[in-house]
């Protein structure tokens, strides 16, 4: 009787565990889309199995932990907001605010399906009406006393806070932004969607630097973002990091700063063969180049005395999913025989 027993339990057993393997394989998870701009919004069922555990993530000296997937996320600054509609997360999004000039155009109609909050940062009140428990940021002035408040506070609210950590860091790299990217996929469980952005955007890049060849002498840059009695321009920021990508050199890179005021002898002295407009606020791309142009200072400046311009909006020199339209737009400027517009 008890050996009976025993090969009963057995046998049950075996049954039991064929049933599990089955039930395993018969879940398996879809492939992620090659393209991630056509990344679909992340379905109830993956919601559920990406809540399964508890995800930590390393920010800005912060140690942030999300028991799920964050349902109503609000996005402040426009990169931070073309990540998610890279990844395809438009449907846990429950706003938006603070663009800096258009969407890009393959995120438009996803963009169109969320609630912008603000043109620049909402305040507390509006922010919160719209319900949120996740909010990503580009810059740390988001989370202010002026603006939304501290992190502290946030979460006290229950609201989980994200910073791009790449945009508010000294001398960030590309390999930053792709790790803002991969976290922001940790923190919504889609993973593979993050790596396949990441690797989408090296790839780009990769044909871009192709495209360029070996660069024997570096192109001297001289970034104008703005000023008249001084220039403001960018030393050791991401834009300088997109610079050196192209074979460039920006001639401030020595001051360890991300953005400078300098005075204009020193962007004589310093020569530089290609003038970067940053585009961007209530003065027109043209004139800021009618000012420099026109200045008798700079009349003995390469950039000048040959008109080599090269104007980047705003957004694309922001560390986001922009990074080839930067390069691209940069190349093209500096090596107009090699790289197509």
């Amino acid at each position: 009787m008890k050996k009976a027993l025993i090969t009963w339990k057995f046998t049950l057993t075996a049954i039991l565990l064929t049933v599990i393997l089955s039930a395993c394989a018969g879940n398996g998870s879809s492939s992620v889309s090659s393209s991630p701009q056509e990344s679909p919004p992340i379905s109830k069922s993956e919601a559920g199995e990406a809540s399964a555990e508890s995800v930590e993530i390393e920010n800005m000296g912060e140690t942030l932990r999300f028991s799920e997937a964050p349902k109503r996320a609000v996005t402040l600054n426009q990169h931070a907001t073309e990540v998610m509609l890279a990844l395809g997360l438009e449907a846990s999004m429950a706003g938006t605010a603070y663009l800096d000039d258009s969407i890009l155009p393959e995120y438009k109609e996803k963009y169109e399906s969320i609630p912008v909050l603000s043109d620049k940062y909402p305040s507390k009140e509006i922010f919160l009406a719209a319900s949120p428990d996740f909010a990503y940021a580009g810059w740390q002035s988001a989370f202010t006393e002026e603006t939304l408040g501290s992190r502290a506070e946030l979460a006290d609210q229950g609201v989980g806070t994200y910073i791009q950590e790449s945009s508010n860091k000294p001398k960030p790299t590309l390999e930053d932004v792709y790790q803002d990217i991969l976290n922001i996929g940790k923190i919504f469980r889609v993973e593979e969607r993050a790596e396949a952005l990441v690797d989408g955007i090296r790839s780009d890049l990769e044909n871009i630097q192709t495209q360029i060849g070996p660069v024997d002498q570096p192109l001297k840059i001289f970034v104008y973002d703005s000023g008249e009695e001084k220039a403001f321009t960018a030393a050791n920021t991401y834009l300088t990091s997109l610079i050196n990508q192209v074979g460039g050199k920006n001639i401030f890179d020595d001051i360890d700063k991300g953005w400078a005021e300098v005075s204009w002898e020193e962007v004589v002295n310093r020569d530089p063969d290609v003038i970067v407009i940053v585009d961007y606020g209530d003065e027109t791309k043209e004139q800021k180049k009618e000012r420099l142009m026109g200045m008798a200072s700079l009349a003995d400046v390469k950039a000048i005395q040959n008109e080599r311009f090269v104007v980047l909006p705003l957004s694309a020199a922001a560390e986001g999913i922009r990074a080839p339209i930067a390069l691209q737009t940069l190349a093209a400027g500096l090596y107009p025989d090699k790289v197509n517009p």
